[in-house]
């Protein structure tokens, strides 16, 4: 199972979008609210329910972890020990994290890009302590995938469902979005 993070403020593109694409794939996500409640407000204040609470759900074993950007839900991300902990504890033992827009700066702050290829948003460059910034629409380095931004959402989906589930999976996913 795959848990994608919610916090007031994500960016709906980048966490709807994704979610839709990984779902089409048939990976089974579990959108994970780290407030106390499953009601959560987008960057636009558009409301969405999360489908479990952080408390709640072990992310242990998670397949990978998802994290969208958007202001201020990066930062109250960002704020969540438990979910940092997680985050540290499965990069390091080589399992798959994904980080879109301004949360890559959420690894770069543990010190887990040091040394890979990566990118993000405009202006968090400086946040993405020790990596190598390319200012590409996704960037993979071997567990960590990075996407640039909203405009980036199909390319980072895409990225996270080829690891997950092959490239043959992704072709399927673009013809039927007509996108071939």
């Amino acid at each position: 199972m795959v848990h994608l993070f919610l916090a007031d403020g994500f960016e709906e593109i980048e966490a709807l979008g994704t979610l839709d694409i990984l779902r089409r794939a048939g990976i089974e996500v579990l959108t994970v609210s780290i407030t106390g409640a499953r009601l959560i407000r987008g960057a636009h204040n558009i409301p969405i329910m999360a489908d479990n609470l952080f408390r709640r759900c072990g992310v242990e074993d998670s397949e990978m972890l998802v994290f969208p950007g958007g202001m201020p839900g990066m930062t109250n991300l960002g704020l969540h020990d438990g979910l940092r902990k997680a985050m540290v504890s499965h990069v390091q033992s080589g399992r798959p994290v994904a980080a879109i827009c301004a949360a890559p700066a959420l690894l770069g702050r543990s010190r887990l890009l040091a040394g890979r290829r990566a990118t993000c948003y405009p202006g968090f460059e400086p946040q993405l302590d020790g990596a190598v910034c390319t200012g590409k629409m996704v960037e993979v380095d071997g567990n960590i995938i990075t996407g640039r931004g909203p405009g980036a959402v199909f390319p980072f989906a895409f990225a996270i469902v080829e690891r997950l589930r092959g490239a043959e999976v992704v072709e399927k996913i673009k013809h039927d979005m007509l996108l071939d």
